[in-house]
């Protein structure tokens, strides 16, 4: 549409022809619409009982799960204002490593409040206050009611793993995978010098393999390389000095095409010899040093296998990068570049033996400051599904590690914050008021959707789950389970406080970013991939293409 504006009788564009604008009323409908299809696409993802969602892309490759990021990420979401909501996921996985659900499903739900507010003549920037001051008191309240935890406790740390993975793929054998988890975080955790705990992921690596059950997953003390030996008559078992290369053991070609004119046998053995001799001063050099192993990340002729193997030295090549850097912590030593420098203290020292039914070399260092969580699974969605479960598992005990405090799950904090909330609001004056209680009926909607995605009774059961905190039960949550409101924290229901507080704190500010806007001017299509997908009234045309993709 074209804005026009009459000056001296005369109309002037202000705008192009194609542009299109949404104002006031109709433009918070439209953002909190798109904003709420986004919340409502992962609801029934939520909790033990929550169902998987199947994700075909355009080349036709099929993801199977229940994880809110990796949905929300993978599906063709083509609205400016849904991949706000989005990066509500993101952030909470980046900061928090689980919650993606819970903070889209919160944020959503706020802003179905926010809605029904501004129905009632309630300006945005008097909800947007009451949302911010509600958020505010809701994370210090987080932080009254979240209990310490000790770092060795492992029975804690393993309710808290087995919490995160229950109604994921990496349930099937949850109790299995989550002694592995714990244990892995604190391998790789190291005390601070003020008292704190650090736990460094980088040094911690998730390799999978199909074709086997799930309990047959390992945790190493090591690394894991899945290659095969360049050549048959090389060791497979050996212990000592280990060099990680990033150079190909090849001829080394020029930068520009030539032509080599040879006019007799000898001008082609000679320059035969001399592309043998360049492969027999990159082995020599590797001998030299007194390699034993060599990770090569790069090609290997096949004269050098021979030579290599011939000295009784064992060589894998094309290597992953990640990989070679994962080694560099497991085995010490550094990566070398030109083997023309190389020298005895540029090597690692470790061991190395070979499994044979799965094809795998197990690599251990005498001092490692690397493990392989090694997770085995019947095919290749379940695998990947197990990945994504056991990956929000760690990031989430590593945060209990280093954050010290969790609180009791199956909807109790909410319930309980949303109690202390309505409390808070009769200390608020003016319609501010009247947003902090939409806030607190919004963090009831955790307990609701579990019991609905449970089979269950979700009025009945936010009736219940009332009446327990009101009678001082602060742990008061929902066994989904057996639909009995029980203390969850006895139950070994159990999340880090900090993943909470990220959520309140990504969804009101996401909810809070939606309310602000009254004008969206778009110079087209109202669509972020600028698509030719025609719209309705307002361009909206199906939430700008998202509709299709739900």
């Amino acid at each position: 549409m074209s804005q026009r504006q009459r000056t001296g009788g005369q109309p002037m564009i202000i705008m192009g022809e194609d542009s299109q604008r949404v104002k006031d009323e109709d433009a918070q409908n439209y953002n909190i619409s798109a904003a709420r299809a986004v919340a409502q696409a992962v609801r029934s993802t939520l909790g033990p009982k929550g169902m998987d969602k199947m994700l075909v892309d355009s080349m036709g490759e099929v993801t199977i799960t229940n994880d809110g990021v990796t949905i929300l990420q993978k599906m063709d979401i083509d609205n400016p204002t849904a991949e706000m909501i989005v990066e509500v996921a993101e952030t909470q996985e980046e900061e928090a490593g689980d919650g993606t659900t819970t903070a889209v499903a919160t944020a959503g739900e706020l802003l179905k409040n926010a809605e029904d507010l501004l129905e009632q003549e309630i300006h945005p920037t008097a909800v947007i206050k009451g949302f911010h001051l509600a958020s505010e008191q809701a994370r210090k309240e987080v932080g009254d009611i979240a209990r310490e935890v000790d770092p060795s406790d492992s029975d804690l740390l393993q309710k808290v793993a087995e919490t995160s993975m229950t109604g994921k793929g990496a349930e099937l054998d949850k109790e299995h995978l989550a002694a592995l988890i714990v244990e892995a975080v604190r391998a790789v955790t190291v005390e601070a010098d003020d008292g704190s705990h650090v736990v460094d992921l980088a040094n911690l690596k998730i390799e999978t393999q199909k074709g086997r059950g799930v309990s047959e997953s390992d945790l190493l003390n090591g690394a894991v390389v899945s290659k095969d030996p360049v050549h048959d008559n090389m060791p497979t078992e050996v212990e000592g000095d280990i060099l990680l290369l990033n150079e190909a053991i090849e001829v080394e070609e020029t930068d520009v095409d030539t032509n080599v004119s040879i006019d007799s046998p000898d001008q082609l053995q000679s320059f035969l010899d001399q592309e043998e001799k360049q492969l027999r001063d990159k082995v020599d050099a590797i001998i030299d040093s007194g390699a034993d192993v060599v990770f090569c990340q790069k090609g290997i002729d096949d004269l050098a296998q021979h030579y290599l193997a011939k000295e009784g030295i064992l060589a894998l090549r094309r290597v992953k990068s990640s990989d070679i850097s994962f080694l560099r912590n497991v085995l010490g030593g550094a990566v070398v570049s030109d083997l023309h420098s190389l020298t005895a203290d540029d090597l690692g020292y470790g061991s190395i033996s070979r499994d044979e039914a799965d094809e795998l070399f197990y690599v251990e260092g005498d001092d490692a400051h690397g493990v392989t969580l090694l997770l085995r699974g019947s095919t290749d969605h379940v695998v990947d599904e197990l990945e994504r479960g056991v990956s929000d598992a760690l990031d989430v005990v590593s945060t209990t590690v280093s954050d010290g405090r969790v609180v009791a799950g199956g909807g109790a904090i909410e319930v309980e914050l949303a109690s202390r909330l309505r409390d808070f609001a009769d200390s608020v004056t003016g319609r501010e008021q009247l947003a902090v209680e939409a806030f607190a009926d919004s963090l009831e909607l955790v307990p609701r959707v579990l019991a609905e995605n449970a089979g269950l009774d979700s009025i009945d059961t936010l009736v219940d789950l009332r009446a327990a905190h009101e009678s001082g039960d602060q742990t008061a949550g929902l066994n989904v389970y057996s639909g009995d409101v029980e203390d969850t924290y006895e139950g070994g229901v159990v999340e880090p406080a900090h993943s909470k507080e990220q959520a309140l704190s990504s969804a009101t500010e996401a909810a809070n970013l939606v309310l602000k806007i009254d004008d969206i001017i778009a110079a087209g299509d109202l669509s972020t991939s600028g698509g030719d997908d025609e719209g309705g009234a307002g361009g909206m045309g199906g939430m700008g293409g998202m509709g299709g993709a739900m």
